[in-house]
């Protein structure tokens, strides 16, 4: 069938996408077609178009996350009623969401609450699953002290919340915009990572005592730079890019680094650990829906303005969550 999607030409800025016809065969036998309703729109978007994909050729449709409706389903995936609301986190060596309609993998699809929009589960996948990702890392959180460096930004504002949820001492970086948010959720000391010596304000506000968990959402040369934070057998996770070398002597702290990778189940995770992931992020859209967590305010565009509007999440760096309605 024939549906319209944004294309991917070569290395550039979002605003070079193109929208044209695309061809999209009937869904394998282990396929959904997914007509989209809202799209999603990620950091790690904009990133991939700039520096490309190994995977990647010319008219690739690119975009991770969606929300819509089953249309089509593979002789394996008939067990899924048409019509049933979707969302969807989808690979990136695959065409992916930045269209009118999607293929995607019957096993790795949300089934969306009545009481969740469509705006709202078309932006949960991505900064959501891998918030929970980052926190299942950690055997215990409960009265534990822990930082979320970037806690202004999707996963950071999500990460933060599911801490407080298990009992954490959460301590944050953040913009000054935010920290009055972040205080009621029930932050413990919010600092501005532009100021300087923000590190030794939250050394203070320990009174003494070293850093059980480190989450952060910046990079992986951030994350190392943090380590001197941590006590004895502390941990560290680096959800935007991997700690490549541990900085510390060994035989000191004995901290553990994790890393976080979401798009990579589609290739290694086995069959019940996506099953496992997204029976926890179903739970996590009916916690959205009930109010017991939020995410960031939505702001919403039209289809044919995806391109312009991922080309102004890159360059302005800001608390709302895009999303394109289809």
């Amino acid at each position: 069938m024939n549906a319209q999607a944004w294309h991917w030409q070569e290395k550039g800025e979002p605003e070079s996408l193109v929208l044209k016809e695309t061809w999209l065969e009937e869904p394998d036998e282990d396929e959904v077609l997914i007509q989209n309703t809202f799209i999603g729109l990620n950091p790690v978007d904009w990133k991939s178009i700039v520096a490309g994909h190994p995977a990647w050729e010319k008219d690739h449709v690119p975009g991770v996350d969606g929300a819509g409706i089953v249309v089509k389903t593979g002789a394996a995936m008939n067990r899924i009623p048409l019509g049933t609301r979707v969302c969807y986190h989808a690979s990136m060596v695959e065409n992916g969401s930045f269209s009118t309609h999607t293929l995607v993998k019957g096993n790795a699809l949300l089934f969306v609450p009545p009481n969740v929009s469509d705006a709202a589960a078309a932006a949960f996948p991505c900064p959501s699953l891998t918030a929970w990702q980052a926190v299942q890392k950690i055997p215990v959180l409960s009265n534990q002290d822990v930082l979320v460096n970037g806690a202004g930004g999707s996963v950071g504002y999500f990460l933060t919340q599911l801490l407080i949820e298990k009992g954490a001492r959460v301590y944050v970086t953040a913009s000054e915009e935010h920290h009055d948010e972040l205080y009621k959720m029930g932050v413990f000391k919010a600092v501005n990572y532009k100021t300087d010596g923000w590190k030794d304000l939250i050394s203070e506000s320990l009174h003494g005592k070293l850093l059980d968990v480190v989450f952060d959402s910046v990079s992986g040369l951030s994350a190392a730079g943090l380590m001197d934070l941590l006590g004895y057998y502390g941990h560290i996770v680096s959800i935007q890019d991997r700690v490549k070398q541990n900085p510390l002597r060994a035989f000191t702290t004995c901290i553990s680094i994790h890393e976080i990778a979401l798009g990579a189940f589609h290739k290694f995770a086995t069959n019940q650990q996506i099953a496992n992931l997204m029976a926890d992020g179903e739970k996590l859209l009916q916690e959205i829906g009930n109010g017991k967590l939020s995410q960031r305010p939505l702001k919403i565009a039209d289809f044919n303005q995806l391109n312009l509007q991922l080309q102004e999440m890159k360059n302005h760096t800001s608390s709302t969550k895009y999303v394109v309605k289809v």
